[in-house]
């Protein structure tokens, strides 16, 4: 065994299916930006399909064409583009296979039309999370644009969508005026003459949490792969964890009381104990900031790290037992059988468990278990 990531394809294809029975009648996106939030882009697109999904997405047009590369061929949205997605022709690949691409902008858009034949495009609106889409204020010269090219058959408007900033804080108030603001910009993309395929507001906690803002699609990231997009907020969607992370025990050996542990004795010891060297470290995205705050599990102990993580390695407290190399560790998982989960190595770390899930990997190799489909 070498230190691995094993990733439950079965338990994506089970999580999406109780999403989708979840949202209905409104469709079900699954995101697998960013690798598939370290799960695999092209396995966990895969799973989501098997599950389910109705559509794709992604963030930028690179992901999207190593999607349609490996033969996926279903509702595939991307809304993060580059000048240079135009200059090395990209943006042209993906229109012709059929990708929605997201326009912010009216140049933007004007780029998207002149890349290909009839782009399929999706408009986005910015409705409060202040980061991509049009200003509300650049909304009306957008979908006067974007039903210029409609009507002239360059471009065929297949979506409008916006993205909630505190949707995992169901009583924030920005959560209602978003809303508010979304249904304004639908109505003046209506005004306009627009007629899309789908609108969407809703990401994985707002698709759980407020049934309201489902409209004709959910977006779902995190959830898809088992992960509580909204962990302090009762809710009773019963999800499984995709993502199980292991290593072998290097080493272990004793330490007397008054040792010091790893880079600047920040761990004392305060009694004769020992000690396990795993074979992960930040390099493998193990957080440095989780130093004397992490647990893994030994053979199913929960077992507490030492000192300061390091670039290869962990230390772990195994309270005077001396397991030998070879034992194995659980760093995280779905937590079946006593090792923490990703979303307690977030709280430790004072993080969320998006970053713990997509940061892991470096050295680590990954493989799949439930590809039976």
């Amino acid at each position: 065994m070498r230190p691995e990531i094993v990733v439950d394809l079965a338990a994506i294809r089970r999580n999406v299916t109780t999403l989708k029975r979840l949202v209905a009648p409104a469709a079900l996106m699954t995101v697998v930006k960013a690798d598939g939030y370290g799960h695999g882009i092209v396995e966990s697109a895969r799973a989501a399909r098997q599950g389910g999904a109705d559509w794709i997405g992604v963030a930028t047009v690179p992901e999207a064409l190593v999607l349609r590369e490996a033969g996926d061929e279903g509702p595939l949205l991307c809304w993060l583009t580059l000048p240079a997605d135009a200059e090395d022709g990209s943006l042209s690949r993906a229109v012709e296979h059929g990708v929605d691409i997201t326009a912010y902008t009216p140049e933007r858009l004007d780029q998207i039309v002149a890349a290909g034949d009839c782009p399929r495009v999706q408009l986005k609106v910015d409705t409060g999370l202040a980061r991509g889409g049009a200003a509300l204020a650049d909304w009306p010269a957008l979908v006067a644009r974007a039903a210029e090219h409609e009507q002239a058959g360059r471009a065929r408007i297949t979506g409008v969508w916006s993205h909630f900033a505190c949707s995992d804080e169901p009583d924030h108030p920005a959560n209602d005026e978003q809303q508010a603001r979304f249904e304004q910009a639908l109505a003046r993309a209506e005004e306009a003459g627009l007629r899309p395929e789908v609108t969407h507001l809703a990401n994985s906690a707002a698709a759980i949490l407020r049934p309201s803002s489902r409209l004709d699609l959910v977006r779902v990231g995190l959830a898809s792969y088992g992960l509580d997009p909204a962990p302090d907020v009762p809710h009773g969607t019963h999800l499984r964890p995709a993502m199980t992370v292991r290593a072998p025990l290097a080493l272990s050996k004793a330490v007397a009381r008054g040792e010091g542990v790893s880079y600047g004795h920040t761990w004392v010891a305060d009694r004769d104990t020992t000690v396990g060297l795993v074979p992960a470290g930040y390099g493998d995205g193990v957080p440095r900031h989780g130093s004397n705050a992490l647990e893994v599990a030994v053979d199913g102990v929960r077992r507490p790290v030492r000192g300061r993580v390091c670039m290869d390695q962990v230390v772990v407290d195994l309270g005077g037992d001396l397991p030998g190399a070879g034992a194995e560790v659980a760093l995280f998982g779905p937590g079946d059988h006593g090792e923490p989960t990703a979303q307690e190595w977030a709280v430790a770390c004072g993080t969320i468990s998006y970053e713990i899930v997509t940061r892991i990997g470096g050295r680590l190799e990954r493989r799949y278990e439930g590809n039976d489909e």
